[in-house]
């Protein structure tokens, strides 16, 4: 039998014979995806790199703990929503997404490879995601789980950080994005072009932005079909960049980690 290194955790990196050692176990498979849109004057455009080390983090300490995990190649481009006038940026339609997820799921369960989870680092991928694992459910009876990593971040911060600090802080091209980078991509972080927070509240047709897609109305939330240039030029949300910190980022990635490790070992149980 062909040994694999237990700290090999990267789909990419494992040789022909290590895997046809290592599948027929059934070992927990991590999905990572993200976007490559604009994060701010002073982030790398591509967040994929982030859910993806996330991923590798998961793993190794699954794995360490008893519960043989492994990271696949990232889709590093997500579902296109608001960030299309960022030049550079590249997007894929909902369909061609969903084109996309049905075929990584189809391919590795056509081997049998039924401990899936996706790693999701971007907001847009969130529906599509939802359809195509509902799909999987109703066709085989099996349930393919997403942590969707920003969302269990912003709910982690006020206990990790304080919430005057998170709140303060959180949003887009500030946390938790920013300070991940910081801790565990710092060469990549211009901090030399992290801006000031926006002054005042942008509008749109008249109305005060109140998030990525989406105006005031009254206090009523409506809907709207603009893209981020109209009310954020620099991709940078209400938070303020300038609080991030390499400090703040490992106490986010330890959580996620902790988290995303202890799931794993749940979801292979069952």
């Amino acid at each position: 039998m062909t040994e694999i290194s237990p700290t090999k955790v990267r789909m990419g990196e494992i040789t022909g014979d290590e895997a046809r050692t290592l599948y027929p176990q059934n070992p927990v498979i991590l999905l990572p995806m993200g976007s490559h849109e604009d994060q701010g004057p002073h982030a790398p455009m591509g967040d994929y790199f982030l859910a993806e080390k996330m991923a590798e983090l998961i793993a190794l300490r699954a794995t360490a703990e008893g519960t043989r995990t492994v990271v696949a190649p990232v889709l590093p481009f997500g579902k296109g929503d608001f960030f299309g006038p960022m030049p550079g940026g590249i997007a894929l339609s909902a369909a061609t997404f969903r084109a996309v997820l049905d075929e990584m799921f189809g391919e590795l369960l056509r081997h049998k490879l039924t401990k899936l989870i996706v790693i999701n680092g971007h907001g847009g991928n969130v529906n599509v995601v939802n359809e195509a694992t509902r799909a999987v459910m109703h066709k085989t009876g099996l349930v393919i789980p997403a942590l969707y990593l920003w969302r269990i971040a912003y709910a982690e911060m006020p206990k990790l950080l304080g919430a005057e600090k998170a709140k303060a802080v959180s949003s887009h091209g500030a946390d938790p994005l920013t300070s991940l980078g910081m801790h565990l991509f710092p060469e990549r972080i211009r901090t030399d072009l992290i801006p000031e927070p926006r002054s005042g509240n942008p509008t749109a047709l008249g109305l005060p932005f109140q998030g990525w897609g989406s105006l005031s109305f009254q206090g009523a939330e409506v809907t709207v079909p603009i893209e981020y240039d109209a009310v954020s030029p620099n991709g940078l949300g209400t938070g303020d960049p300038r609080l991030c910190s390499a400090e703040s980022g490992k106490l986010i990635a330890d959580r996620l980690t902790e988290i995303g490790a202890g799931f794993c070992h749940h979801y292979a149980k069952q």
